[in-house]
């Protein structure tokens, strides 16, 4: 099942802190703005999705604790892209010194950043090629070094990098690894089944 998408453009968009708001008093909707200043609503995942990315979350938080070294961030976080575009991945990663270089009021709203590491966890009702097109145009497009897109269904990690390369893992029992966005750390694929 695709978003329902709502063109505001009738009454001029939103501006940012009119989406914010709209989204802080409609909690039980969650909502995503494209670069052209479309509201999204989105449907809730099935309880397996919120489970393996409950997981990847976790898996991210545990490692980040170790070295600290940023901000991980789980699907309820909302970043605005330099493209306008308001956008929630299912799980990210900001390197600490960006982080930081924001003010505590950006901090508390849609960041105005673009994080450095994102994963997005296929539903079963998402089609793969939206979710590819979103990682290009949305994350990488707007400055993401490392993005994956995991599919538990097919048991496949698509890999994309800043610099135009991707590559994928075949088969839940393997690991993926952060490379240098993401330094020493190994996700475990198996509990993502």
């Amino acid at each position: 099942m695709e978003a329902i998408t709502l063109d505001v453009s009738a009454i001029g968009g939103l501006t940012d802190d009119e989406f914010f708001n709209l989204c802080s008093s409609n909690r039980m909707l969650r909502m995503e703005r494209t670069a052209k200043g479309e509201i999204m609503l989105l449907h809730p995942t099935g309880t397996g999705s919120g489970y393996r990315n409950s997981d990847l979350t976790a898996q991210l938080t545990y490692w980040n604790k170790r070295y600290r070294l940023g901000m991980v961030f789980d699907s309820s976080a909302g970043f605005t892209l330099p493209s306008g575009a308001v956008r929630s991945p299912d799980a990210s990663f900001v390197r600490q010194e960006r982080w930081d270089a924001l003010s505590e009021e950006e901090q508390e709203k849609f960041a105005p950043i673009c994080p450095d590491f994102i994963a997005e966890l296929r539903s079963k009702n998402d089609s793969l090629l939206s979710l590819q097109t979103k990682i290009h145009e949305e994350w990488l497009g707007n400055g993401c070094r490392l993005a994956w897109l995991i599919d538990p269904f097919d048991e496949i990690v698509y890999i994309y990098r800043q610099n135009g390369t991707e590559s994928r893992v075949e088969g839940f029992d393997n690991t993926v690894s952060g490379e240098d966005v993401l330094p020493d750390f190994v996700l475990e694929l198996h509990d993502l089944r």
